[in-house]
């Protein structure tokens, strides 16, 4: 049976690698896919991974239809044996729905793969929609790590180094960014509580008062 399938994880995790290997064992099967992203780093219409891999994509606009995109493809003689979308958490909770249709009445797989909470530990809606109508939910293996060498679970974003709890919901950024530019770093939930970030930490490890020193 087809399902609604959502991997989600942490950045850094492998799920834009994951996703491009469940394309590329299935084209290697003769089937074809149809690929949706949104916003992703390497630019629109692009699904990209960290190890250099990039295919060409759908970019899923804002208030595109993502059911009608697929029955309208078909309908001119397009073939879609399955459907495959990353950078979900950033569609909105109808196109969620949409996702759905297109397993119920079009009897594709899909597989959605996306972050499920944001730099403040907030559900993304759209991630949120997929975990209330997904099939199946799996968190990925692959475990990113913290700059502390432990497991990694939330998402922080930075500005210069420093860990920012205020903003808007998306901002597009890597976790490989210039000084004073937006970016993110994977942290375990000690750090992230404590607004540690790596660049704070070898800040505070190089500071000549994290120790008392006695002359002597």
């Amino acid at each position: 049976m087809p399902e609604l399938v959502f991997f989600s994880g942490t950045m850094d995790c492998g799920k834009s690698t994951l996703a491009l290997q469940i394309g590329h064992n299935r084209s290697a099967r003769g089937l074809q896919g149809v690929i949706f992203t949104r916003d992703d780093r390497a630019g629109e219409g692009k699904l990209s991974s960290r190890l250099g891999l990039v295919t060409d994509a759908v970019e899923a606009d804002e208030g595109m239809d993502l059911y009608a995109h697929l029955v309208d493809r078909i309908s001119r003689g397009g073939r879609a044996d399955y459907v495959i979308v990353d950078e979900a958490q950033f569609l909105a909770p109808v196109q969620i729905d949409q996702l759905a249709r297109i397993v119920d009445d079009l009897d594709l797989d899909v597989f959605a793969f996306g972050i499920t909470t944001d730099f403040r530990t907030k559900l993304f809606p759209g991630s949120q929609r997929l975990i209330e109508l997904a099939d199946r939910v799996e968190t990925l293996q692959v475990e990113a790590l913290c700059w502390c060498g432990a497991r990694a679970t939330h998402n922080a974003r930075t500005v210069g180094g420093e860990m920012v709890v205020e903003g808007a919901q998306v901002v597009v950024g890597d976790v490989n960014q210039q000084a004073g530019e937006v970016g993110y770093e994977v942290l375990c939930r000690r750090h992230h509580q404590r607004r540690t970030t790596s660049a704070t930490a070898r800040a505070g490890a190089l500071s000549p008062d994290v120790l008392p020193v006695t002359s002597g």
